[in-house]
């Protein structure tokens, strides 16, 4: 990644903040009179534009709870004798369906028939076939 100077890492994070690039060019510290095409010129820099993209991608994750911690959490609740019955076997069903517990099965008995063989077909007819579902 391309170096920054410290004015357009400040623009950067201002930008981050209030999403508003005139505004995150006065803040980090560009002429008034400028800052509107600054901002603009700034945001078309790839090495602002990638660093942008990176914290928020950052900051995205930092405030999204991922499955391991939805468990955690789902598991202190079932765990916590401080919490109502309903709450902690409500918690456990959570856990038990993240880990496949109550998958629907449905039994078959019969034939199952596959008549068509496929195999001889040109690329043009499967084609055909394909495009005939629709």
């Amino acid at each position: 990644m391309a170096k920054m100077t410290e004015k357009q890492k400040r623009f950067a994070d201002y930008y981050i903040k209030t999403g508003n690039a005139s505004e995150a060019a006065r803040n980090a510290g560009y002429s008034a009179k400028t800052a509107h095409r600054i901002g603009q010129e700034n945001l078309q820099k790839p090495a602002i534009y990638k660093y942008i993209e990176k914290r928020n991608k950052e900051l995205e994750d930092s405030r999204t709870a991922d499955m391991k911690e939805v468990r955690e959490f789902w598991t202190g609740m079932m765990r916590d004798r401080m919490v109502e019955p309903k709450d902690r076997l409500k918690a456990s069903e959570f856990i038990a369906k993240t880990n496949g517990a109550f998958i629907e099965r449905v039994e078959h008995s019969g034939e199952v028939q596959n008549n068509v063989d496929l195999s001889d077909l040109t690329v043009e007819e499967l084609r055909k076939i394909a495009n005939s579902d629709d």
